[in-house]
């Protein structure tokens, strides 16, 4: 296994680089690729979350794969290579696998423990077998790293240690009051249907909104989602949909916006929203600071990932709040969520009077500081027991073809010595025939056993690679038929699909 993964995230970027960064669905198919037709990378699967994006690839050459790897993520992404590269993480073979394991369990969102992540991690690994860039080694891990998630959501507590990215936002939007309070009687507008915005109707419906308003560029998911919503039952909540062009007039009505949607521009303007409130807009007055420098080296940014999600370090919280607008003081009129990457929302709003703007920069900063939950230390124990036992399954899978190559070539020698017999006892009947047969296969079978057996124990363990090519050598196997055995395994229609 030579597992590779490079990519930035909150940890390691600002929301400004990372909302640059962004890749839409096609920039990842064509990433994709691209990566496979470079010459380090066998396989290649791209998992692209609001603040997240990575590039998981099978490589031949570590310096050449990081490389290769990063360069295309400058090109895909738009950001120079230059620029991008301070921002930078690279992980490699038990260390990559460690790392998504641990993202799949939400130890490395903003938000511990959230869920979410789940689907996006199983979206990724659905593109990769679209695109036939996933093959064995990166089927096996994304789909294993989705029961890894899974276990460290019914096994632990995990999910005690934060909540979706939507419940936390609302909260802060809050202000410390309690939630369905604080909700109550608001008329909330949904900008955008996609599953994060369908997740914050779903959550604004339950928290206790009188009336939601959902807005999209396509009307027909607009619709959809209304009517999901009013199938919800129970919840009393009012839902229509509306066209995007109706976003201003619904802006003047509403108490609570919250906005994710896939465009690459500012769905709200500081001065759309001033207009809506009847504030007058001065640019010059509500102009967000720019964002720190970089931090130093690779180095910093791998240890944010390998120590934990919950803590990050001075720099990283400095990083994070440079970007975070500042809010203005007095009573609230309208209270903003913006849950997009990048930003829907234009950051200078906050300093309107009666605006409160949670962005992701804010959640970000917000949750720096979390408590850990105990529940935090069960689901690391279970990620490292998961990785130590998905490297053995893999170093395990690499001797298979191998074996298998023996037992067949042991296959052939039985089946050849009973054809000369057949020859030389011609009046054998077939009792006496099938009992021979029978009793030299067993013989041979017998005398495999242990070593096929001692020989995957052995190749489990680290630096057991080595016992594969010893065995070809012993039984001088032909390296085609070995090939053969692997190709068949790869092109299973079954593999590594739930």
């Amino acid at each position: 296994m030579s597992l590779l993964v490079v990519g930035l995230s909150h940890r390691s970027a600002p929301v400004s680089v990372l909302e640059r960064a962004s890749l839409a669905a096609e920039t990842q198919f064509k990433l994709l690729q691209d990566a496979l037709a470079a010459e380090p990378a066998a396989e290649a699967a791209v998992l692209a979350t609001c603040n997240r994006i990575e590039l998981y690839a099978d490589v031949d050459k570590f310096h050449a794969g990081v490389a290769e790897l990063s360069t295309l993520l400058a090109q895909h992404s738009g950001v120079g290579l230059d620029e991008l590269t301070p921002y930078l993480y690279v992980h490699y073979e038990d260390r990559a696998v460690h790392h998504l394991f641990s993202v799949a369990c939400g130890l490395d969102s903003m938000v511990v423990g959230e869920g979410q992540i789940l689907g996006q991690i199983k979206d990724a690994l659905a593109l990769g077998q679209e695109s036939h860039t996933a093959g064995r080694l990166l089927n096996d891990l994304f789909q294993q790293s989705l029961r890894v998630g899974k276990r460290a959501h019914s096994e632990t507590g995990i999910d005690r240690a934060g909540q979706s990215l939507v419940t936390f936002g609302l909260q802060q939007l809050a202000g410390g009051a309690d939630t369905a309070d604080w909700a109550r009687g608001k008329r909330a507008l949904v900008i955008g249907a996609g599953s994060m915005s369908s997740l914050a109707a779903a959550t604004l419906a339950r928290t206790g909104v009188a009336e939601i308003v959902v807005a999209n560029r396509t009307r027909a998911r607009a619709d959809r989602l209304v009517e999901i919503l009013g199938q919800a039952g129970g919840t009393g909540v009012t839902a229509r949909a509306v066209e995007m062009a109706a976003v201003s007039d619904e802006l003047t009505r509403a108490d609570v916006v919250v906005s994710c949607t896939g465009a690459t521009g500012l769905v709200l303007t500081g001065e759309t929203v001033a207009g809506a409130l009847g504030l007058p807009f001065d640019a010059a007055t509500t102009a967000v600071e720019a964002p720190a420098e970089p931090a130093a080296d690779l180095d910093q940014h791998a240890a944010w990932v390998e120590n934990g999600s919950a803590t990050t370090t001075a720099q990283a919280q400095a990083v994070r709040r440079a970007t975070v607008p500042a809010q203005s003081t007095g009573p609230v009129r309208l209270a903003l969520l913006d849950l997009a990457m990048p930003r829907d929302i234009d950051g200078a709003a906050a300093r309107l009077d009666g605006v409160r703007l949670i962005d992701i920069e804010s959640l970000a900063e917000a949750s720096a500081d979390a408590p850990m939950a105990a529940d935090v230390d069960q689901v690391r124990t279970i990620v490292a027991d998961e990785v130590a036992a998905f490297g053995a399954a893999q170093r395990a899978a690499h001797i298979t073809p191998t074996v298998v190559a023996l037992r067949t070539m042991a296959a052939d020698v039985v089946a050849g010595e009973i054809a000369r017999l057949d020859g030389r006892l011609p009046d054998l009947d077939e009792k006496q025939r099938a009992e021979i047969t029978q009793t030299v296969r067993r013989v041979v079978d017998k005398l495999l056993h242990a070593p096929t057996v001692r020989v995957k124990q052995l190749a489990s363990e680290p630096g057991g690679a080595g016992y594969a090519d010893a065995l070809r050598e012993l039984f001088d196997l032909d390296p085609q038929t070995v090939a053969a055995v692997s190709r068949a395994d790869l092109n299973d229609p079954n593999r590594g699909r739930s």
